[in-house]
């Protein structure tokens, strides 16, 4: 199941929904998943500094079972960084430089 949570000091009135499902709907595409697997959660309000500013910034952290071994590990960071996150930033108005991204790919072993 993958999960995206985004903690963010934007306020939670421009967190719409819109957001919320269009990020579902990236994530998905972007690690071939269905969509009715993945879970997005944003923590707005958050007190938060980026790079020594309180400037609007963002870290995300996105968690997936699967995609596992390097080579997909870079590819699905780049390709995630620059849709889903790309997005966020750029619908909130947060400078490039003012977020980051954390992709975690978990393997689990059912005993």
């Amino acid at each position: 199941m993958p999960c995206l949570e985004i903690s963010t000091n934007i306020p939670k009135e421009k967190v719409t929904s819109d957001i919320i499902l269009s990020l579902s709907k990236e994530i998905a595409a972007c690690l071939g998943k269905p969509e009715q697997y993945v879970a997005v959660r944003i923590l707005p309000d958050q007190l938060m500094s980026f790079g020594g500013t309180l400037e609007p910034c963002g870290t995300a952290q996105l968690l997936s079972i699967g995609k596992l071994g390097v080579a997909e590990n870079k590819d699905v960071h780049h390709i995630c960084g620059c849709s889903f996150f790309q997005y966020w930033l750029q619908r909130n108005n947060i400078p490039s430089d003012l977020g980051a991204l954390i992709c975690l790919m978990v393997s689990l072993k059912i005993l």
